[in-house]
């Protein structure tokens, strides 16, 4: 089919339904129980792995791939008055494996079939095959974000089971996946795939955008609901997952998020850069099933740590990007302070289990090294069937979920005195819960291996807030957890700030 004839049917299917009923437009009807069944069925029959493109497309190099690119004025609904666009990539290089497309309209669904003419390229593009197995490796989404009439991108699905959203001045950072699997596992992380995609052609005038997605690996088959909503500031979207696991699944993570973190102030001393801090998220924001907020700063480890913050039906955890200014990076081209941060709220009890995070040694910025995803307790039977729903909220600042003071960031080094000492600055942003004298303030400041001193509080000119400061002496101690927070009048009035610190 020809790009002509293409936009034809896509034209027909969008904008008539008679049309896209007819007989020479293949539809199947559509139903979020049908896709529960269709995964359902799928985890009942032996796994089989995916085709993968001609060898030429495999074999892209990074210019070649991104010398060629999808025409946006072609994007499904373009020239209508729906509230949507969505784009296509093409494979090849990192996307060996294409998705199967689906529009969806009226009850109705039909596959998108794949058309390489509706993609331009520089002279400089390789001539590639257009038989074998081919097919669109991703979609990104478009809406009116700031102006009507102007599609901006603000959601891409590519890659196994990752996504990334944005919201109105920010740009990509943090990834989302479906599903983590033996994440940091001594057998190797196994990464389903996101296989086939059913996107909702909106009503006009609507805010929210529809995607399903069914998942699948030769250990879990599992589909996928979200509803995106791009509203400016931010963008909220809700995620309803049903999984089949086919092997018993004890090492999995939901919601998991995927990040980058290089350096900062806590371990800038090991990278020779002109840059003060590199990283596309500081810190992990908790906020357990007690109540307590907690912070945990990143780190690059010198090798591979998983802390695991066990816990009962937590209300919340995210990845967050806490420095804004353009000064804590020095970046023209990374813009690393305009990152997005991600709140993951859980939409059911979760039960028992541990928000865990794993780091990742890494010596170049290109790699993803952070991942952080809630670990049930128990794990999820073969042949079982389990629910999960949660909301995410892609946004500059994650907003304050708890009436205390926030950590603004965390320095740790040798201070004036000699030898091994090492010093730990806290710095806390102002709070109404603080007071305003800050002696009245009682410090905890704990480890589970070191002897840390009685700390101090002092106020910080620059941010107006209070710095707690303590130090310790490692001695023969190569690695330990150390624990801080403000107390006024009984009270915690800080976040819980909590570190692994290695020598």
């Amino acid at each position: 089919m020809n790009r002509r004839d293409l936009l034809k049917s896509v034209a027909a299917f969008a904008l008539s339904p008679a049309l896209a009923r007819a007989d020479d437009v293949a539809t199947t009807p559509f139903s979020k129980e049908g896709l529960v069944d269709l995964a359902r069925d799928i985890a009942r029959k032996p796994y089989a792995k995916r085709a993968t493109v001609p060898q030429a497309w495999r074999e892209m190099s990074y210019d070649e791939y991104r010398s060629i690119w999808f025409r946006s004025r072609d994007a499904i609904w373009s020239d209508t008055d729906y509230p949507l666009r969505v784009d296509l990539f093409h494979p090849g290089l990192y996307f060996p494996n294409t998705v199967e497309v689906n529009l969806v309209e009226d009850g109705q669904s039909r596959v998108l079939p794949f058309d390489f003419s509706l993609f331009d390229k520089t002279d400089t593009a390789p001539d590639l095959p257009l038989d074998g197995h081919l097919g669109y490796s991703g979609v990104r989404l478009r809406a009116e974000l700031e102006k009507p009439g102007i599609f901006q991108e603000y959601a891409v699905f590519q890659g196994a089971s990752y996504f990334r959203v944005i919201a109105r001045d920010l740009v990509y950072g943090l990834s989302a996946r479906g599903l983590a699997v033996n994440t940091a596992a001594p057998e190797g992380e196994e990464f389903p795939d996101f296989t086939r995609f059913w996107i909702e052609r909106p009503a006009m005038g609507a805010t929210t955008h529809k995607i399903h997605a069914l998942m699948e690996s030769a250990s879990v088959t599992g589909i996928y609901h979200f509803a995106l909503r791009p509203n400016g500031k931010a963008t909220d979207v809700d995620v309803s997952c049903t999984l089949f696991p086919r092997v018993e699944l004890g090492n999995i993570g939901i919601a998991p998020l995927t990040s980058m973190f290089f350096f900062d102030e806590t371990n800038r001393n090991r990278f020779d850069d002109f840059r003060p801090a590199v990283h596309d998220s500081d810190g992990l924001s908790i906020l357990n099933g007690r109540g307590e907020m907690i912070w945990r700063p990143l780190a690059n480890p010198r090798d591979v740590q998983i802390s695991s913050f066990v816990d009962e039906n937590p209300q919340g955890f995210g990845l967050a990007q806490r420095e804004r200014r353009f000064s804590d990076f020095a970046d023209l081209e990374a813009l690393y302070h305009k990152r997005p941060s991600l709140w993951i709220t859980p939409g059911e009890d979760w039960g028992r289990g541990a928000i865990t995070l794993v780091e990742i040694p890494t010596d170049k910025e290109i790699y993803d090294n952070i991942v952080a995803y809630w670990r049930p307790r128990d794990p999820l039977a073969a042949g079982s069937e389990h629910s999960f729903s949660y909301h995410m909220t892609w946004v500059d600042q994650i907003e304050t979920k708890k009436p205390v003071s926030q950590v603004l960031n965390t320095r740790i080094g040798k201070g004036f005195t000699h030898g091994e000492k090492k010093v730990v600055a806290i710095d806390f942003a102002p709070h109404e819960a603080l007071p305003d004298d800050l002696e009245d303030l009682v410090i905890h400041a704990s480890s589970n291996r070191l002897e840390v001193s009685e700390g101090l509080v002092q106020r910080n000119p620059d941010t107006g807030g209070p710095r707690l400061a303590f130090s310790f002496q490692p001695g023969d101690v190569t690695a330990a957890e150390l624990r801080a927070q403000l107390f006024y009048q009984g009270r915690s009035v800080t976040e819980v700030w909590l570190y692994r610190w290695t020598a």
